[in-house]
Formats: structure tokens, C-alpha cells, sequence
């Protein structure tokens, strides 16, 4: 991990002041210093920088503006913002040196795997000295995993098909010593995955032919968990056609797949104490001659029938026969992520996911955790007064209720008839996706609550 540095007496000392503070600091600096942070109109923003030189010429000081209450994203455009060196902070307590941290390798990252002559290829950043206080192992996890959930999204679909994805999802595997293996085409008919095959079977190319990635970790007799992420490596909405606005994102719809992976590296570089199972059904949502149609009828995994009332409406359909297998085997724990409604980015926006779940006690956990990793989800309720909407009038259930009316509660209502009533679980829908520029959080891909959920499940199972 290149972002962290060993501690270093020569490492140039940043000085984070919050900027009610600036004054009183500024008083006990001698005047040369003063007048220079006066000339540079330094007000100790959050985020701003003030650069002090020596009488050489070299940097030996940075000033920081930092939040009250230390923010990781205060510190997120430092890593490229400061010329190349090894730096660290002083006086400082370590809980917010390790926040700063985070933000700082976070806004490091870059996606410049199609960029020939791309500047931050060959451009060194700076990088941050720890000190021994710091949970060093966690913060270059949570970056790992991170920088692997960006990089599956941002990947366009013509390099991630279902493919590329269970390809990444081995390579993690065996990374971490863990089992894994595939389910590919009609091999999901014979091992009675239906709805996966249903949504997935109109494609053209073997890589582009839907599976089900499975990973398995961690050793018997441990609490089973069990992560599903939705995988649509591209959408185009089926029959029911996107527009084209609709459609240009929609390389980023295995981003609860993307999400499942990096949260799973930080559980398996942990080693938490779960028996980890990690189930991907990954498809492509395409137009063919064979394509499912509105109103066909599939059959799902556990015997239920689906209705396709729209064929825009495909995550939840693959995610039933996921869930279906999840809860089979009744572990302690599912928890699925999905980029499944844009109801949910109506009701939260783009950068709360909605968290629904049937058990309160990891609920209130998670709200804890979310607040102190700066990774919030927010609660939904599965309102059974609306379970009615998701009733099929020529089947079991439908996949896209009429009305429109809380559409991320029907979706997520339409999940839960797939989990055993007595299995605790939570369902994420989230955005995956920054739609600009901030501090630590560039646009595109984005891994969203899984350090959140990491610490709630860190609580709940190493303790």
C-alpha cells in the first residue's frame, strides 16, 4: 500500500487547525510566519492548504483546515494536492489522524486504465507517515476493498461481462485461500436457477452468458454469513427499452456485486470469525429474439412464480433465486446489496443507500457503526400494509407493481418472499455511483456502506 509511509523524523509535520482555532495559533508563531498565512488569505477552511517554506526555499510545513469534529473528507484532496514527500501530522489525536487517513488514500484513487499518457500513471503522490496508534491493517483494507469496488464499476461492460466478473471474483478467492465456483448458461436450468437464466439468457457471446458466482470461506462450525450482491453487468432494460440517459450509467449496475466483493476482502483479510458465503448471480440484461417479455411468467428457485410486468425490473428477479439459496442453507446472516431502485435515490438521493431490514437489533448497530466510519445508510421500513403490491395477477408475485407509488419498499418486499421468515436479513439499495467530484470521493464508481457494515459484523462476531 503505497498511500501509508513508516513513521519518519524527516517527514514534513501538518498542522490541522480548525479555523476558530487559527487565531490563538497564530499568536504564538513568530511574525514572518504570521504575515505569511495572512498574505496567502488562509482561513483554516476545511480542506484548505497553506504551504510554508523555509528559509531554503523547501517545504516545511502544511496547514490544514480541518472540521470540528474530525471529517475524514476534510483531508481527501491532500494526497494529490501536496507535492511529493512523505508527510505526517502533529499533535493530533490518533481516532483523527486514522480519519484523515482514510480520506487521504481515498482521494488518491484514479481510474486511468484507458488513458495512454494519463499524469497520475507516473506521477508520485504524497504519501502519509501513521503512527503506531493507528489500525494501519484496517485502513489498507478498507482502502483495498474500496479501490476494488471502483475499479469493477467504473470498468465499462465491454471488459466486465459476467465473464470478467466471476474472473475477478476468483482472483479474490484464491487470493484468500477461499472455495469458489460458477454456475454458467443453461447449466442454471439443470442446478434450477430459472429466474437467473430467464433474465440473462439473451445474449450472444459465452462471456456475456448469465452464471452464479459462489465463494465460500471461513471454517465449520463458525456463524454463517452470507453476502448476495446483484450483478447486471449491463442493463439495457430488456424489451422494456432504457433511454438513452437511462442507459449511460448502467455500466455500474453490478455495483451491489462490486460492493459484496470488497466487503468481503476486508471480512476474509480480517479472518472475522463467519463461515462466509458470497453468492453473485451475474447477467446481462440484453435484447434478443429469445429476450423475456412483459408479461411472461418465470419460475424461481424456491417455487414461486414471477410476472414480468416490467423487464426494466430484472435485479430483484435474479436476486430471488440468489436469496432463495442463501436462506437455504438458514445462516446466522444475509445481507444482499443492489443498485435496485431509483425510488430509493428519489427518497435518499444518490449518496444514502436505504438499508431495509427485519432485524432490529442490527439495524440499530449499523446506524452506530455508519455514523462513526462516516459510511451512513438509512433505514426504510418493509411496510407490510403495501406486501398487496407485489401480488401477480397471472402469478405468484410481480416484479414491477402499477402506480409507482414506494417503489423501493415493493422491491424490497419482493425480496423478502425469497428469505425464510426466521432468517435475519438486510437488504442495501444503493447508488454505487459519485455523480461529481468531491474530496475523497471522485466521480464514478463508489463503494458505499460496506465499511459500516464491516464494523457492525466485526462487533457482532469477533467480539
Amino acid at each position: 500500500m503505497t498511500h501509508f509511509a513508516a513513521a519518519s523524523k524527516k517527514a514534513i509535520p501538518i498542522t490541522a487547525l480548525v479555523k476558530a482555532q487559527l487565531g490563538k495559533w497564530l499568536k504564538s508563531q513568530n511574525k514572518h510566519l504570521q504575515n505569511w498565512v495572512s498574505s496567502t488569505g488562509f482561513k483554516a477552511s476545511p480542506g484548505e492548504l497553506c504551504l510554508i517554506a523555509a528559509g531554503d526555499g523547501r517545504l516545511s510545513k502544511v496547514l490544514v483546515g480541518v472540521s470540528e469534529h474530525a471529517n475524514l473528507w476534510d483531508c481527501g484532496n491532500l494526497s494529490k494536492s501536496l507535492p511529493e514527500g512523505v508527510y505526517k501530522f502533529e499533535r493530533a489525536k490518533s481516532s483523527n489522524i486514522e480519519k484523515w487517513a482514510l480520506g487521504w488514500a481515498l482521494g488518491a484513487y484514479s481510474f486511468s486504465r484507458y488513458k495512454k499518457n494519463a499524469k497520475n500513471k507516473t506521477r508520485k503522490l504524497a504519501r502519509l507517515a501513521l503512527p503506531k496508534e493507528c489500525d494501519r491493517a484496517f485502513l489498507e483494507c478498507a482502502v483495498e476493498a474500496t479501490y476494488l469496488a471502483r475499479d469493477l464499476i467504473n470498468t465499462p461492460a465491454g471488459d466486465m461481462a459476467p465473464a470478467q466478473l466471476a474472473k475477478a471474483a476468483k482472483a479474490l478467492a484464491t487470493k484468500h485461500k477461499a472455495k469458489f465456483s460458477v454456475i454458467v448458461g443453461d447449466d442454471l436450468l439443470k442446478k434450477n436457477y430459472p429466474a437467473i437464466h430467464a433474465v440473462g439468457r439473451a445474449v450472444e457471446t459465452k462471456d456475456q452468458a448469465p452464471r452464479l458466482i459462489d465463494i465460500r470461506w471461513g471454517k465449520p462450525g463458525a456463524p454463517k454469513l452470507t453476502l448476495v450482491g446483484k450483478g447486471v453487468c449491463f442493463d439495457t432494460g430488456g424489451l422494456d427499452l432504457k433511454s438513452a440517459g437511462g442507459m449511460k450509467l448502467m455500466k455500474k449496475d453490478m455495483g451491489g456485486s462490486a460492493n459484496v466483493l470488497g466487503l468481503a476482502h476486508m471480512i476474509m483479510a480480517a479472518k472475522l470469525p463467519v463461515r462466509l458465503r458470497v453468492l453473485i448471480p451475474a447477467v446481462e440484461n440484453s435484447v434478443s429474439g429469445n429476450a423475456m417479455r412483459p408479461l411472461d411468467v418465470i419460475p424461481s428457485r424456491n417455487g414461486k412464480t414471477i410476472e414480468i410486468g416490467n423487464t426494466d425490473a430484472e435485479g430483484r428477479v435474479i436476486l430471488a433465486d440468489a436469496l432463495t439459496e442463501a436462506a437455504r442453507e438458514k445462516p446466522d446472516l444475509i445481507i444482499d446489496f443492489a443498485t435496485l431502485t431509483g425510488a430509493a435515490r428519489v427518497a435518499l438521493g444518490t449518496e444514502l443507500p436505504a438499508l431495509f431490514t427485519n432485524d432490529d437489533k442490527f439495524a440499530n448497530a449499523i446506524a452506530k457503526a455508519g455514523a462513526s466510519q462516516q459510511d451512513s445508510l438509512w433505514r426504510l421500513p418493509l411496510w407490510p400494509g403495501y406486501r398487496k403490491m407485489v401480488d401477480g395477477k397471472t402469478a405468484d408475485l410481480t416484479n414491477a407493481p402499477e402506480g409507482g407509488y414506494a417503489g423501493a419498499i415493493t422491491a424490497a418486499l419482493f425480496l423478502q418472499e425469497f428469505v425464510e421468515p426466521k432468517t435475519n436479513w438486510a437488504h442495501i439499495d444503493l447508488m454505487a455511483w459519485n455523480l461529481s467530484n468531491k474530496p475523497g470521493r471522485p466521480e464514478g464508481g463508489e463503494a458505499m456502506a460496506i465499511r459500516a457494515v464491516f464494523q457492525t459484523l466485526k462487533q457482532k462476531y469477533a467480539s
